[in-house]
């Protein structure tokens, strides 16, 4: 696809900051960046997955602004992506979510006035939303003229709008990055990423953050509470040999994770970021002195504040745990699972 001249709203998504953390590990003698996504103008990483998507629909022929009806399925974050550029392109936007949607992430979908639909009711046989959201999206689109659905999960202009996302770290960091840690969901981010670090020979350690339950890398499938991290249902993306290391976050570890943050650099970050933080915390006894680490964060926390930051939420999903906030404060915390 020729490149086009991006403007207005287009124009500011990606090229998002890193910023060097001090305070996360004291007792980790290397470097510390996150890639901090919530930047971008809808507030996620998945921005840029969105618009890569739809410009090549809309350059492609395949979306007409004038006729056609986006239909997606989405946890939050995408479907807000989707929700601002629809918006900008003047396409109407029919976005499938589920019971687990945070409540900020709804309220944003209809203030970009997309319609919305709630799948109340998780798969019968699996027990998972992902199967029932994407039963309702093959219901939409077969029951709607000119639908369009974007597919995020097998889409390979997904992982393409990454490509961009690593080559701004590789350019910022003059190509030192020896460890990127990148949470999973559709696999988009991590694919594109390690695609890059491949074609431009980086010595890079791809180290792939997935969540308890989810079975992207053939884990047992169990509930998951936080939105947007793991998988119920392996996506087409998934390509195992592009990750060097996997680990495995629980819920618990990855709020833990974000007050951690909070706690010692007053950044307030989105679930699968706390996972991602919660990650390198758990590996920085592998991490060699003077190590380079890049972090992606997805998204910021203000979506997850009637969850990872209420403390009656956290009391009552996991007990008392008052206890790690203290640890995280002074330095002692460390994952739980």
């Amino acid at each position: 696809m020729a490149r086009r001249a991006l403007e207005g709203l287009p124009r500011i998504i990606g090229g998002t900051p890193l910023i060097d953390l001090k305070r996360l590990a004291p007792d980790l003698r290397s470097r510390v960046l996150v890639k901090a996504e919530r930047s971008n103008p809808g507030g996620s990483v998945k921005d840029r997955t969105a618009l890569a998507m739809l410009l090549d629909a809309i350059d492609s022929g395949e979306v007409d602004p004038e006729h056609s009806v986006v239909v997606e399925s989405s946890s939050g974050n995408l479907g807000v992506g989707l929700a601002q550029v629809c918006r900008y392109f003047g396409l109407r936007f029919v976005c499938v979510v589920d019971a687990k949607t945070t409540t900020r992430n709804l309220q944003l979908l209809r203030a970009y006035r997309a319609e919305v639909e709630v799948v109340e009711q998780p798969d019968a046989e699996s027990g998972e939303f992902l199967p029932a959201r994407l039963r309702r999206v093959s219901e939409l689109v077969a029951a709607t003229p000119a639908a369009y659905w974007p597919n995020q999960y097998a889409n390979p202009n997904n992982p393409r709008a990454h490509r961009r996302t690593m080559r701004e770290i590789d350019r910022a960091l003059d190509g030192r990055v020896d460890f990127l840690f990148v949470s999973v969901g559709t696999f988009g981010t991590l694919r594109g990423c390690a695609e890059y670090i491949r074609e431009h020979a980086l010595n890079t350690r791809v180290i792939g953050v997935d969540a308890v339950g989810s079975v992207i890398f053939d884990q047992p499938r169990a509930p998951r509470l936080l939105p947007g991290h793991g998988a119920s249902i392996r996506p087409p993306l998934t390509d195992h040999a592009l990750v060097d290391e996997v680990v495995h976050v629980s819920d618990l570890d990855a709020v833990v994770g974000c007050r951690t943050l909070l706690q010692r650099e007053a950044i307030l970050a989105g679930g699968s970021s706390g996972a991602v933080t919660a990650a390198l915390l758990g590996h920085r006894d592998r991490i060699p002195e003077g190590s380079t680490c890049v972090l992606i964060h997805p998204d910021g926390g203000d979506r997850y504040l009637d969850t990872v930051y209420d403390d009656d939420w956290v009391f009552d999903t996991f007990g008392e745990v008052s206890h790690l906030w203290k640890e995280a404060a002074t330095g002692s915390a460390a994952p739980t699972g």
